[in-house]
């Protein structure tokens, strides 16, 4: 544990020396906003998922935000976790063929990001789709004023805040329990596949 905690540490460091509040925070997001994205199953545990992010250097929004939420506690921001479920065929995507088809299929996700609260008021902070990904059709986030509304990475069907991430994580538990094995075999194919397109968009 504590090796892994050195980790966000000293990349902390890194990231917020010597700035100023908003250039510090500003630095944060923009990195892990470009860490590539990638959809890591095993990397959705709060608390190993994002040192295990820095290594392999690529996460989905869940290690992401998790990061993003300690680094900006770490720099004395307020922090919740807002869960935003979502259908994919809904986001604007050029997806191939082969994609085009299977989105259709998709169950329900659950999208994560950060509420920061900053100069008195909750502000969205999505650090997801890396600006390698532009030419896909994702919005990419690529000029935070560290102050005000991000766009969110997903068309969202409603929002739920969570107070931390273990509330986070019980409510996405609570919605997946149930999955049937038809919809996580549409899921697991869907992820390999798209997963081969981020690599060709890269």
């Amino acid at each position: 544990m504590k090796e892994q905690d050195d980790i966000i540490l000293e990349t902390f460091s890194r990231w917020a020396k010597s700035q100023n509040p908003v250039q510090s925070r500003v630095s944060v997001f923009e990195h892990i906003r470009d860490i590539p994205y990638a959809l890591i199953p095993e990397l959705i545990d709060p608390i190993t998922g994002p040192q295990e992010m820095l290594v392999r250097n690529e996460g989905s929004c869940s290690p992401k935000h998790f990061l993003l939420g300690t680094m900006l506690t770490m720099l004395n921001i307020p922090v919740q976790y807002a869960t935003y479920p979502f259908l994919w065929h809904d986001l604007k995507l050029h997806y191939p063929d082969q994609l085009r088809t299977l989105v259709q299929n998709m169950p329900v996700e659950y999208h994560v990001a950060c509420k920061a609260y900053i100069d008195n008021k909750w502000v969205l902070v999505d650090a997801t789709w890396d600006r390698a990904l532009k030419s896909g059709g994702f919005v990419v986030n690529e000029d935070w004023d560290g102050e005000s509304d991000t766009f969110n990475a997903v068309n969202p069907l409603n929002e739920i805040l969570h107070k931390n991430v273990r509330k986070r994580m019980d409510y996405v538990q609570s919605k997946t329990a149930y999955m049937s094995d038809e919809c996580k075999e549409v899921q697991y194919e869907f992820y390999r596949e798209f997963s081969r397109w981020l690599a060709a968009l890269r």
